[in-house]
């Protein structure tokens, strides 16, 4: 027993002392790999916020640009069938006026003879 009391009890490089050097080693270490996941855990965790908000932003930017595009089409589509309504309406106006002569005589006859 007094040998265990001194080998406990000296400050030499007893083999408790020496398991008890590299627990403590050993738990620097791990607190220090701790501090390092925890620092790589936050940079993720910010990168990946401004990744999100960089898409969201893009989502946004694409949107508004898909949503032009397609006011832009329908615009282009508007504009040809106003086109396309007007010539037939210039169309019908010349026919119209081609057969103004002719219907009025029709009316003309039709009073007339009866």
């Amino acid at each position: 027993i007094k040998m265990h009391q001194e080998t406990i009890s000296s400050e030499s490089n007893s083999p408790l002392q020496l398991i008890r050097e590299k627990e403590l080693e050993i738990s620097g270490r791990l607190l220090a790999a701790k501090r390092q996941a925890d620092e790589i855990i936050s940079d993720a965790r910010k990168r990946a916020s401004e990744i999100v908000a960089n898409a969201e932003a893009q989502g946004g930017t694409g949107a508004k640009a898909s949503a032009d595009s397609i006011i832009s089409k329908a615009q282009g589509e508007a504009d040809q069938l106003r086109q396309a309504a007007n010539v037939e309406a210039a169309e019908v106006a010349e026919r119209v006026e081609k057969n103004t002569g002719a219907a009025a005589r029709l009316v003309v006859d039709a009073v007339t003879s009866a």
